[in-house]
């Protein structure tokens, strides 16, 4: 039977709604769909709703990275194989197609599907026939397909890396994800479901909310792995903050850390330490900014926006610890202080 009815699919922003609106129609109809979007974006969470409103609730899901095997394993994954079809097939093993007959098949990362075994799919799509691997036997089965990707299929049709008629077959309705930096009013209401759970999993009564400085930092941030990367913040925030306090320190990269290793360049070599650190970072920023920018009308302002822009950023790479702060600006602690009271909202919580 079918796993429970999905319910990770939260937000409230327009452009979310009217996914959500598109998905809501198409589900009833026993046609194939396309999930587009970038990494994180729900694209899973998208086709367990397909499968749960369409008319094939009751029957099986099946679901299939197709990024994750290689050809010959993949091949042998969705149509199965008889005895002997290759070294190590020992018996006869049905494929995802007949465990999926009657109810859905998923397919993410489509798009890294060879044109071999894309031609081989799009007769699925067509006919609901195949063999499986090493067989001769043709195979009916009835099957609803929902494929996914992050990459821009039409495009990929044009460099000949797709096929055309298979993408034809399968783009009945395309539904495309908005990725979270266009769904800012939807973080903070993420932000506290995630937050809920990882207060259940800990055992701890209550959630104390977050600070409007960490909302703010929460909003700021362009979120590139979207959805998942932010639970995935969200909890190690709550795990790590005082149970009785609201969580005021984000940390965005779990990897950042004074030691660090260096990043290694084109040839693989890691760069020198002494010349990652000869500059200090604020120093930089400062210069690229510099360099980037038209000569200032008002010196005075441009300045104390600079100021201002490298406080901040500051502070939430420290995760807003005053101490940590003052230490990578090379200031001292009253000096952050008094820089801090120019601009009071940077502090706000």
């Amino acid at each position: 039977m079918s796993q429970k009815v999905p319910a990770g699919l939260i937000g409230e922003a327009p452009a979310f709604l009217s996914m959500l609106e598109q998905l809501s129609s198409v589900a009833p109809l026993d046609k194939p769909v396309l999930v587009i979007g970038e990494r994180g974006t729900g694209k899973e969470l998208c086709a367990d709703r397909l499968h749960f409103l369409s008319r094939r609730w009751d029957r099986d899901l099946v679901k299939l990275n197709c990024a994750a095997l290689p050809e010959t394993l993949l091949e042998s994954e969705l149509f199965g194989h008889e005895a002997g079809a290759f070294t190590g097939a020992a018996g006869r093993r049905a494929g995802l197609f007949e465990q999926a007959d009657g109810g859905t098949l998923f397919l993410d990362e489509i798009a890294g599907m060879s044109l071999r075994l894309q031609e081989k799919l799009l007769r699925v799509i067509e006919y609901g026939e195949f063999e499986r691997v090493g067989g001769s036997r043709t195979l009916q089965v009835d099957v609803r397909l929902i494929g996914a990707a992050n990459r821009d299929l039409p495009s990929m049709v044009r460099q000949g890396e797709f096929r055309a008629d298979l993408l034809d077959r399968l783009s009945f309705d395309v539904i495309t994800l908005p990725p979270l930096r266009h769904r800012e009013e939807d973080i903070p209401l993420l932000a506290r479901h995630f937050a809920l759970g990882m207060t259940r999993e800990l055992g701890r009564d209550y959630f104390p909310g977050f600070t409007d400085a960490a909302l703010r930092a929460l909003r700021a941030y362009s979120w590139p792995g979207n959805v998942r990367e932010l639970k995935n913040v969200v909890e190690r925030a709550v795990y790590r903050h005082d149970p009785d306090e609201p969580v005021r320190r984000i940390e965005f990269d779990p990897f950042e850390s004074p030691w660090r290793p260096a990043e290694a360049d084109a040839n693989g070599e890691q760069e020198s330490e002494v010349r990652e650190q000869s500059v200090p970072k604020p120093a930089r920023a400062v210069e690229e900014a510099s360099a980037a920018t038209a000569l200032p009308a008002d010196l005075k302002a441009w300045l104390r926006a600079q100021e201002r822009s490298i406080l901040a950023r500051a502070l939430e790479q420290h995760r807003y610890s005053q101490k940590e702060t003052a230490q990578a600006l090379g200031l001292t602690y009253h000096q952050l202080r008094a820089a801090l009271r120019k601009y009071p909202e940077l502090l706000r919580s």
